[in-house]
């Protein structure tokens, strides 16, 4: 009997082994899915594209896993998702290994609909089980769906000087409310032009920061959406908004030749839609029952000359209830900015990294200079600590360099201050940094400090648009590691809601040319495929109605040149974002655009086979010396009618690619 209880006992310990091994193995090799995305974007809010496209990543420990089917359900509640009740789509098993920019094809959504989905996919490899949910909400798809108001003030106050640097101070906006009733959920949309910051009951909402994202305000206007469920609380509520310049308010008065695109004053729409617990519904709209004032800290903030902010003029609990706010006047009702309301579908800017200063040298009696060994574009945090006294003014000036002498180099900057002012108002626990400006910059010179600053009273912060990273590379060779360092942090440093040239002078301008393969390269790095689709949007907005293209995109200067090689960036983006991406909604959306600049080249130098208009030609050719940008040599440049006539050449083939790409096989 002991014998047979040994080997009963041996042979199930065997088969649980054995059993325990190929579970193991199973485990190994499911397939998994990660990382859905919604346009791709991860559960975004507020967004206004009809048929949304749906992504999803396979994981597996085994290799060469491919997708042979998939299957997506969506739902109109978690609660209906978690039970496969797919109320809003089903689409049934679907033999495709695309996973990528799927097309949703369910029921017509509605504004501010949510949508809960979740997917499971087929493999060479085995199936998976199904992903854990992801969600998007519909932001306002109609015109009428909005019923607030543009409100503002459209003029300066005597503290602001607007002649030359437009030195123009912040507005601050209030409204209390009451909240009675258990909230189920409430969902804020804003839009604050040229930039917003938004509170409630006293904490900011959101990460984002210089938001919401460029554009030309005359043809398109962005919004953002969030749910602000958790800030609200029954009982008495207080929403603040401070605004910005940004892009909106000019930052130049005066330029000749005109260049400039001027839009107006700053304004805000705010709209905030609450459903209660019992069923019952309230929207929070702006209107003139909103308190306003420009008498507070940010006493101006330009893009190019820095932000002045005067800490004496905080007016504590100014976003949270029962301010006294005797001081401040009713908001106005303020003409709406031309352009089309769009829900935000790229990524907000925020602070992606911060950034510890290396060394502190004193470069003279009680002027400071702070070494943060890396340029980058963003702006520093700077803790007083009870330094200095109210009142005392604090100078910031930003430099990508120094001069023999340990001094900054400006001349770079041309005309752009890129300094700020901070007024002490002498606490304690003090601590500031801009709101509404960005510097390009490695060394920043404080003065007006009674002491020198510690290393850990100061802290970069590098801004760019939140985008995942796609790729790195790193390699045995020192030089190319640099090489590949230095170009990652330009990417970052020009990322701002749109590719720009550079972010310390006084331009900052989205060239065309700088991106026409720049954005290829630069998508092995970063996810940029949203900043890059809504760049097109952006050209598209600036094409003239007969068809030329600008050199700067959003409008902001009127250059209007109509080269070939830099209105091809058009193109050149497009590609990238299909070949990258598999977008080819971006081609089917600008296809028409982008014939009709073909025609209209065409058509300005109708009959030759060569381009001959060339203005930029061979724009930063390696010059004689690193003193030079530009050659003095013209035998260093290529011919202009060559780079035109061969770039107008691989155009036509994007365009023949286009076409076929979209089913219009008639315009080859």
């Amino acid at each position: 009997m002991k014998r047979k209880i040994i080997t009963y006992f041996f042979i199930f310990t065997g088969i649980c082994t054995a059993a325990f091994c190929k579970n193991k193995a199973l485990a190994g090799s499911v397939v998994q899915l990660k990382d859905l995305r919604c346009e791709l974007l991860n559960d975004p809010l507020g967004i206004d594209v009809a048929q949304p496209r749906l992504t999803w990543e396979i994981q597996s420990s085994q290799r060469s896993v491919m997708q042979v089917a998939y299957q997506i359900i969506a739902s109109s509640s978690l609660k209906k998702l978690k039970k496969n009740e797919a109320d809003v789509w089903n689409s049934g098993k679907v033999l495709s290994d695309k996973s990528v920019q799927v097309i949703y094809k369910g029921i017509a959504l509605k504004s501010g609909q949510n949508v809960f989905w979740k997917v499971r996919v087929w493999t060479n490899k085995g199936n998976s089980r199904w992903s854990d949910a992801a969600h998007w909400s519909m932001g306002l798809l109609q015109p009428g769906d909005w019923k607030a108001a543009w409100i503002g003030i459209d003029k300066a106050f005597p503290w602001d000087d607007v002649s030359v640097h437009s030195r123009l101070s912040s507005r601050y906006y209030r409204k209390e409310i009451a909240v009675n009733k258990k909230i189920k959920s409430a969902i804020l949309y804003i839009s604050g032009l040229g930039m917003y910051e938004l509170f409630i009951n006293g904490k900011k909402i959101g990460k984002q920061v210089l938001s919401p994202s460029p554009t030309d305000y005359d043809k398109t206007v962005m919004y953002n959406t969030f749910d602000v469920t958790h800030y609200l609380k029954q009982g008495d509520n207080a929403i603040g908004v401070t605004l910005g310049n940004g892009r909106y308010f000019i930052m130049r008065q005066n330029y000749k030749p005109k260049k400039w695109h001027s839009f107006g004053f700053p304004k805000l729409l705010l709209q905030t839609a609450i459903e209660y617990e019992d069923g019952s519904h309230q929207l929070i709209v702006s209107d003139t029952t909103w308190k306003m004032t420009a008498n507070g800290p940010v006493r101006s903030n330009n893009e190019y000359d820095g932000e002045n902010y005067d800490a004496t003029k905080e007016m504590n609990g100014w976003d949270d209830v029962h301010f006294n706010d005797g001081k401040w006047f009713n908001a106005g009702i303020v003409k709406a900015p031309a352009g089309k309301l769009k829900a935000q579908m790229n990524e907000n800017m925020q602070v992606m990294q911060t950034i510890r200063p290396k060394r502190i040298s004193e470069s003279g009696t009680g002027v400071y200079t702070i070494d943060f060994g890396q340029n980058f574009a963003g702006r520093i945090r700077l803790k007083l600590n009870g330094h200095g006294h109210r009142g005392d003014t604090i100078t910031l000036r930003y430099a990508e360099s120094l001069q023999p002498d340990g001094s900054l180099y400006v001349a770079n900057l041309r005309d752009a201050k890129a300094t700020d002012h901070y007024v002490i108002k002498g606490k304690k626990d003090e601590a500031w940094s801009p709101q509404f400006v960005y510097h390009g910059f490695r060394y920043v010179e404080i003065k007006g400090l009674p002491e020198g600053p510690s290393l850990l009273d100061l802290q970069g912060e590098l801004i760019f648009d939140k985008m995942q990273n796609a790729g790195s590379f790193v390699c045995s060779d020192s030089t190319l590691n640099q090489v590949y360092h230095n170009a990652l942090w330009s990417i970052m440093s020009d990322y701002k809601g749109m590719p720009v040239d550079c972010p310390q002078r006084n331009e900052r301008q989205p060239w065309l040319g700088d991106r026409t393969t720049g954005c290829y390269g630069e998508s092995f790095v970063l996810g940029n495929a949203k900043l890059y689709a809504k760049w097109l949007n952006d050209i598209q907005d600036a094409q003239t109605a007969e068809g030329s293209i600008p050199d700067v995109a959003p409008n902001f200067w009127f250059y209007y040149k109509d080269d070939v090689t830099w209105p091809s960036t058009y193109l050149t983006v497009a590609d990238m974002l299909y070949k990258q991406c598999g977008d080819s909604v971006s081609i089917a959306a600008h296809y028409a655009s982008m014939k009709k600049w073909i025609f209209y080249m065409q058509k300005k130098e109708m009959g030759k086979v060569r381009r001959s208009k060339e203005r930029y030609g061979d724009w930063c050719v390696p010059p004689e010396s690193k003193e030079l940008i530009h050659s003095k040599d013209p035998s260093r440049m290529t011919s202009g009618a060559l780079l035109a006539t061969a770039t107008f050449y691989h155009d036509l083939k994007l365009m023949e690619m286009f076409a076929e790409r979209i089913h219009q096989s008639k315009d080859i």
